[in-house]
């Protein structure tokens, strides 16, 4: 119905008709789409698929002026649109702030945005690792978090009860690398300033997670590279661990 497109940016009027919010009633969207990643804005216009099938061409006041609330949905996103690309600064998180949807208004909404932008990428892994973080930081500080609240106080105190309730390093680095990730996106769209900005270089470094470093002695070596428990599987991963250890301990990713 409306469709407009600046380079690699495309926005256009979207009917949802993957589940109704009402009896027989879909939501109208606008959807923006940007590379690989898109988003879903809503209008408040629902519709039956019938109605929809006779949106564009009906004369009828009624239908009248639904088409042109939707082309005024429409029109405030495109122009914001327009605006970011001709500044050569769009991103969906500038996007968000600028409409007004508030999604970077708080950490715990920007979370959420992130997860469901996951969710649409099919990036399923990572919407996991920030599903989890969400769940953490809400235990730790509630459901409405200011992005000005996450200083460097907060992160360390983030990180100790992380730690007391018997996570590993590699999961706070994980849940942390999350926050900064959504602070550098609220960053670019302006929500936050960079005076306030808590991690870097005489701020908040987050933990890398290494463990403690025991060498074996060559005794015990020999006896790893001489052990045999009759099965071909054993001897197979024997073999790997003593072909990692002859290459200076090589990550075993690479390995494989």
């Amino acid at each position: 119905m409306f469709k407009n497109s600046y380079g690699q940016i495309n926005i256009s009027v979207f009917f949802d008709k993957r589940r109704p919010v009402e009896t027989n009633k879909y939501p109208v969207k606008i959807r923006v789409r940007y590379k690989r990643e898109r988003k879903d804005y809503i209008t408040g216009k629902k519709l039956t698929i019938e109605d929809w099938g006779k949106l564009q061409f009906a004369k009828s006041i009624q239908f009248v002026k639904l088409r042109n609330e939707i082309q005024l949905s429409f029109s405030i996103i495109d122009k914001i649109v327009e605006n970011l690309y001709r500044e050569d600064s769009f991103s969906f998180s500038a996007l968000n702030y600028r409409i007004g949807k508030c999604v970077t208004n708080t950490l715990n909404a920007a979370f959420t945005d992130k997860i469901e932008t996951l969710k649409n990428d099919g990036a399923i892994g990572n919407m996991s690792n920030y599903q989890s973080a969400l769940k953490s930081v809400e235990k730790f500080a509630g459901n409405k978090i200011t992005f000005n609240s996450i200083t460097v106080e907060w992160l360390r105190q983030f990180e100790k009860h992380l730690l007391n309730e018997n996570k590993s390093y590699v999961t706070v680095s994980m849940y942390i690398r999350c926050i900064r990730a959504i602070y550098n996106d609220a960053k670019r769209a302006g929500t936050v300033k960079e005076i306030h900005y808590p991690f870097g270089k005489d701020k908040y470094d987050i933990p890398t997670g290494e463990g403690r470093k025991l060498a074996l002695t060559m005794q015990q070596i020999k006896q790893v590279v001489n052990y045999s428990d009759g099965k071909e599987i054993t001897e197979r991963y024997r073999d790997l661990w003593f072909f990692s250890y002859l290459c200076n301990g090589i990550n075993f990713g690479d390995l494989l």
